[in-house]
């Protein structure tokens, strides 16, 4: 079918899903098995995380299972409001979770395993303000227990008695500031088992809109009819209970849907927001109406902050927020104060205002009127607390990249704010970093101050890679000083200090060879003290080279992108067929577009997902490649789109030629998501690649016309925008074979499994080379084993045919 160019583009996409009917040539193929090299890869151990106490005393190490079987994918999932439940649980379909807990003393080095159930699949964990227990929960077959582990007797036990716990959607436990008590969501004893659907309808679903705007993107999983609301109902409807460290439990007022609780500092009062009806079927949960209150810890309600309605007309934009109270949280330093935040524009960003937001504060026991902190000329973005005297509010605006941090003296709001950096967000190299915190006894988070002192650590980006740093700034005399920066053949990333005073802190160290592990760092004297040794995940690919390549566009834009070679490789010895895998991005300004991004010196960690991983089947690899698409001034990045995205490619491919490495008759181009994307654009627009393969992309973007990535404006607004930037619009040209792969449960926004279906249609029609893989279970991202071999097998049978040929 030939489509007229001037045939509106949203016609286009119903004719085609009209003619969706079409059967897709099917394979019948079983799950297969890549090379033994790329098997071995995907089936190396998983590098355990940590979790240090928040007096840096106790260091947990938490083993991580390596992918799980399909079997365990294909679990009952409840997919619904926007999230994804497994009803059998009450908690998240899929959740990642640790296998063990080592208790490490980060001051004698003895290590103990905590005895635990067979099979322990946990997750949530969460220190007490005391430092001597934490909580965590334990997913069974049926249902999540809430468990506590004691640092005196290193053993742990199960305090939920015969309740289960709701993990469905609000975080399911608190400890309460005492540490002798959690406030815990559980499945109410008395729920009545749930009808089953009815086969017969009792009458048409009807939705109507009258006149409002209501903009929303392509949101995954919502509610669809009155039976889904039921469901939603009934696994996050949750009963707030009150555990001592016994297993005596209290209940506190009638059970609800939470969407999430936060004792105050305190102990004496609960900010908690319940979700109640109308719900929405065109917006997720988090955007259904709202109650936020204080309660006493009776359960009963002394204050009502908001009762926020149903959102579905928020305005369109990356600084379009909802009006009335939002981000209403607990101030971390004060014994019981209210911080919340209300737009002054309406919440739409492309109204005229000088101030955007006002932040407030109301003290205990709330009957005063509220205290304006703040005015901000952008959105809101954070506000970290240490004292009455000092807190960082953080405001930036997306059209302009301009980011603000603001000091301010919440106990005396009268004086004036002190401008601390006023900088783009998209200038690397300037970066300030993020301030370190601390818990403090009530469990909440304060910025960490020692004498004068508070700590900045930041990637430290530079032309040469990211170094990162650790400052000290005074906030008497406003003056910064560099304690410590990461030194070459290392790559070292500040986590906490331990002891300010003997120059020690706590650092996450790695080298190109050496994998991650954490040592006690004296930065003074650069003396180390290694407290995990975990080993090499691959050591077979130790050898691999790796090197940050740098070279220009045509229109002067400095690029960069990872090389990965096989051992032993130099280019007098051949060309190599290359893989690249990439991903867009939008910037307004070329310089920052031009920046370095990461390190030569980080490790080489080959997973499944990392294209480094075709250096074992003699692909030379560049990973990374910068795409950026730039918009200054009054331009829009898109607007020019495919222009840039194929000047940028090019360049990475002459780059590669010039250097002697690539024939550039066998360069295969991916990407997932935008990069898959971008990956059929490049196909369609330009010959640069022999192949194409893409994972899990959007191809038509009328199917999400109210906004997509970066871009803000609507289909209507830019028309030829949408249909340029579409590789659905222009699959006519495609003319090098392309490789689809999708999840069949994608719920990513805006990449519909649709999306491929309905691309490989119209490349099939057209008579492409183009194969469509879609995987049972599979979300965005793949997680069963098989599903994961499955996919290598199936990329590398697509290089192996038509990129080393």
């Amino acid at each position: 079918m030939q489509i007229n160019r001037f045939v509106p583009v949203f016609l286009v996409s119903f004719l085609l899903s009209a003619f969706g009917s079409a059967q897709i040539f099917s394979i019948d193929l079983k799950y297969q098995i890549p090379p033994e090299e790329l098997v071995t890869i995907v089936d190396a151990p998983a590098t355990p995380s940590v979790n240090v106490s928040p007096d840096n005393e106790w260091m947990l190490i938490l083993p991580r299972p390596n992918l799980p079987s399909i079997d365990e994918i294909s679990q009952p999932e409840l997919r619904i409001a926007g999230i994804r439940i497994n009803p059998r649980t009450n908690g998240p379909s899929h959740p990642r979770y640790f296998t063990g807990i080592i208790l490490k003393n980060l001051n004698s080095m003895k290590e103990t395993q905590i005895t635990l159930p067979d099979n322990s699949r946990i997750t949530n964990i969460d220190w007490a303000p005391d430092n001597k227990k934490f909580a965590f929960t334990l997913t069974k077959k049926e249902n999540i227990e809430l468990w506590v582990a004691d640092i005196s007797s290193k053993s742990a036990k199960k305090i939920s008695g015969d309740f289960a716990i709701n993990d469905a959607f609000a975080t399911p436990f608190l400890w309460m500031p005492d540490g002798k008590q959690i406030i815990c969501l559980v499945v109410p004893s008395k729920r009545k088992a749930l009808q089953s659907r009815s086969e017969v309808p009792e009458g048409p679903i009807v939705q109507e809109s009258m006149g409002k705007k209501a903009p929303a993107r392509t949101y995954q999983d919502l509610l669809k009819n009155p039976y889904d609301e039921a469901l939603f109902e009934y696994y996050l409807t949750s009963q707030m209970m009150i555990f001592d460290l016994n297993g005596n439990a209290t209940p506190l007022a009638l059970p609800r849907i939470y969407s999430g609780f936060s004792p105050s500092p305190n102990g004496k009062y609960l900010l908690v927001s319940t979700i109640h009806r109308a719900y929405s079927y065109i917006v997720p949960l988090y955007r259904f109406p709202q109650k936020i209150e204080v309660w006493d810890m009776s359960g009963k309600p002394v204050f009502q902050v908001a009762d926020i309605p149903l959102t579905e007309e928020i305005p369109i934009g990356f600084d379009a927020v909802r009006s009335g109270p939002r981000a209403v949280s607990w101030r971390s330093d004060a014994p019981a104060t209210l911080c919340w935040v209300e737009a002054q524009d309406g919440g739409d960003p492309r109204a005229n205002a000088a101030i955007r937001d006002r932040i407030f504060m109301l003290a205990a026991p709330f009957h005063k009127i509220p205290t304006e902190i703040a005015a901000l000329s952008l959105r809101y973005r954070n506000i970290s607390w240490q004292s009455g005297k000092f807190a960082l509010v953080e405001e930036r605006w997306w059209r302009s990249r301009r980011a603000k941090t603001w000091i301010i003296q919440p106990d005396n709001p009268q004086k004036r704010p002190l401008i601390l950096f006023d900088r783009s967000y998209e200038d690397r190299y300037t970066d300030p970093g993020r301030p370190l915190f601390e818990i403090n006894r009530a469990g909440h988070a304060v910025i960490k101050k020692e004498k004068n002192f508070i700590f900045f650590v930041g990637r430290g980006s530079s032309s040469k890679g990211d170094r990162p740093f650790l400052d000290a700034f005074n906030v008497k005399t406003l003056e910064s000083v560099r304690l410590w920066r990461s030194e070459a053949p290392f790559y070292e990333t500040p986590v906490t200090i331990v002891d300010f005073k003997h120059h020690r802190m706590l650092s996450r160290r790695e080298s190109k060879t050496m994998p991650p592990n954490y040592f006690l760092h004296n930065w003074k004297n650069d003396q180390l003290v290694q407290l995990t040794d975990f080993p090499h995940p691959t050591p077979q690919l130790k050898n691999i080279q790796k090197e940050i390549l740098k070279y220009v566009r045509d229109d002067g834009v400095q690029l960069t992108a990872t090389l990965y070679l096989p051992e032993g490789y130099s280019p007098n010895q051949g060309t190599l067929p290359v893989f690249m895998w990439a991903y867009p991005r939008e910037f307004k300004n070329k310089k920052a577009a031009g920046q370095m991004r990461g390190s030569p010196y980080q490790f080489i960690r080959v997973r499944w997902s990392s294209p480094a991983i075709w250096v074992t089947r003699g692909y030379a690899v560049l990973d990374g490649p910068t795409m950026p698409i730039i918009g200054e001034g009054n331009k829009e990045p898109n607007d020019s789109y495919v222009e840039q995205l194929v000047a940028s490619a090019k360049a990475a491919v002459d780059e590669l030629v010039k250097r002697g490495i690539a024939d550039p008759e066998r360069i295969a181009i991916g990407g997932h998501s935008y990069g898959a994307f971008m990956t059929a654009n490049l196909l369609a627009h330009s010959d640069l690649f022999a192949a194409g393969i893409a994972r899990s992309g959007a191809y038509n973007r009328t199917l999400t016309p109210f906004g997509f990535q970066s871009e803000e404006r609507t289909f209507w607004q830019a028309p030829d925008v949408y249909f340029k930037m579409s590789p659905f619009m222009h699959a006519d040209k495609i003319n090098e074979p392309i490789l689809l792969i999708h999840g069949e449960a994608d719920n990513n926004s805006g990449t519909f499994p649709l999306q491929s279906k309905r691309f490989y249609h119209a490349l099939k029609g057209l008579g492409a080379t183009v194969r469509l893989v879609m995987l049972p279970h599979e979300s965005h991202g793949y997680r069963a084993r098989e599903s994961v071999l499955h996919v290598l097998w199936e990329m590398n049978q697509w290089l192996e045919r038509y990129v080393k040929k």
